[in-house]
């Protein structure tokens, strides 16, 4: 390993099994966080890079009249129709990477130990490759479906279809180097990062 590479995660998960407050609570300990997902919604914020190729294959009726993306009906029609979602990857996925490989030379030219890359898409996308190790996180589905519709208001089906949109849970587990069941108290989750972090930043120190 070269000396001013940082050592990286790979931190993905199932929608609504609480990807978001894990990266934070690294982050607090050290880690310089790169989230994929804050990396989408500036791509497709206003006079984001990605909105042209949006509107030219989704059309006006993803947009709202005063040219803000849509992201409501966007969403809507891109979880519940393969073939929609695939086109809108095809648009966001190699943006998204790009930058995320902009954002890791970056913190290994501010001297970043440890980089968590936060992607919830990162087997699907290949980004796993980047990564010296990753971790999953996971919930039972029933108790991820309450916490998709308790978080974001959308109906049960809706909450299954996101779900379903993403690779298999058994198969990303699989994948992963570790696996963290986060459906228990946050401080029992807490206590399982910070355990696997510290070894890995004495992996990262040991080069």
């Amino acid at each position: 390993m070269l000396a001013n590479k940082p050592y990286v995660i790979g931190l993905t998960g199932g929608i609504g099994c609480g990807k978001s407050e894990a990266a934070r609570f690294l982050e607090n300990l050290g880690a310089a966080h790169l989230d994929a997902d804050a990396v989408s919604r500036a791509l497709t914020a206003e006079n984001g890079e990605a909105l042209a190729d949006i509107r030219r294959v989704f059309g006006d009726a993803a947009f709202h009249e005063d040219g803000s993306l849509d992201r409501g009906k966007l969403g809507k029609l891109v979880f519940s129709n393969e073939p929609a979602r695939r086109a809108l990857e095809a648009i966001m996925h190699p943006l998204v990477q790009r930058n995320m490989l902009i954002a890791m030379d970056e913190a290994a030219r501010q001297g970043a130990g440890v980089v968590i890359l936060d992607v919830p898409l990162l087997f699907e996308t290949g980004m796993d490759a980047l990564c010296d190790e990753t971790w999953a996180l996971y919930v039972p589905r029933e108790r991820q479906v309450d916490r998709i519709v308790a978080r974001d208001g959308l109906s049960p089906e809706d909450a299954q279809a996101r779900i379903d949109s993403q690779m298999p849970v058994e198969e990303r587990n699989a994948r992963a180097t570790h696996v963290i069941n986060t459906d228990r108290p946050i401080e029992r989750t807490q206590s399982e990062l910070e355990q696997l972090y510290r070894a890995a930043q004495r992996r990262a120190e040991k080069g």
